[in-house]
């Protein structure tokens, strides 16, 4: 079956020259010049992978990123000129699979995204095969469901929103409280690749991850920092 790339970019010979690659593989690229195409194109479409510019005349990347991953877990490639280490820390933690920057090859993004489509099935990406729960008479702190199959977790009964890294974390503290994770160790366990991302991403989502349990609990701060070392889930006492 041949799978549809959405293609978001508005500058035409750019486009044209991408679209034309991805054809030439087997692709059916779908271009949209502006945020607004592509979530009319997403609403509709079967799409496989996302190409996605961050300058858009009607929208930041970035923000339509951050829209998508709401409803959808399709990956995303960010293209840009932008080739800084903050722009692309922030494509990673908005939950990017890889961030390409101007001038590019339209046979190495069309590499890219193959590679990416090799080791990532959009709705079943989760971090590696445990135990569905913690691990016998070892209970974190928190009331926790783990639900792998789903990719969901729950605290106190309440569902947690989390983005796809956040879920990934989480779900590796909850399997295993008490024990303490490096963070090379969260990355390897939550990134397809670990090696393009910064460890300093790891303590951005440990931040959010908090804030969103302390939605549920003010008084809970049940994740725990160890200097130096890395981060752990605490057990019941």
């Amino acid at each position: 079956m041949t799978q549809t790339i959405l293609l978001v970019e508005d500058e035409p010979s750019i486009a044209e020259n991408i679209s034309y690659a991805l054809s030439t593989e087997g692709f059916a690229p779908r271009w949209c010049r502006t945020a607004g195409e592509a979530r009319e194109a997403l609403a509709s479409t079967d799409v496989a992978l996302i190409v996605l510019d961050v300058g858009l005349p009607d929208a930041n990347g970035f923000e339509l990123a951050r829209e998508i991953r709401q409803a959808h877990d399709v990956p995303i490639i960010f293209v840009t000129a932008r080739s800084s280490e903050i722009d692309r820390v922030v494509g990673l933690e908005i939950g990017a699979d890889d961030y390409v920057v101007k001038p590019f090859s339209p046979r190495e993004l069309t590499a890219r995204v193959k590679a990416v489509l090799r080791r990532v099935k959009p709705g079943t990406r989760a971090v590696e095969p445990g135990p569905a729960g913690p691990r016998p008479g070892r209970q974190p702190a928190m009331p926790f469901t783990l639900d792998e199959a789903r990719c969901r977790i729950t605290c106190a009964g309440r569902p947690l929103e989390l983005t796809r890294y956040e879920y990934r974390l989480l779900a590796a503290l909850i399997r295993s409280p008490g024990q303490v994770f490096s963070r090379g160790q969260l990355m390897e366990l939550a990134w397809e690749e670990p090696d393009v991302s910064l460890e300093r991403t790891i303590d951005t989502h440990m931040k959010t991850i908090r804030q969103k349990l302390r939605a549920i609990d003010p008084g809970a701060d049940p994740i725990q920092t160890h200097r130096g070392m890395g981060y752990s889930l605490k057990e019941k006492s």
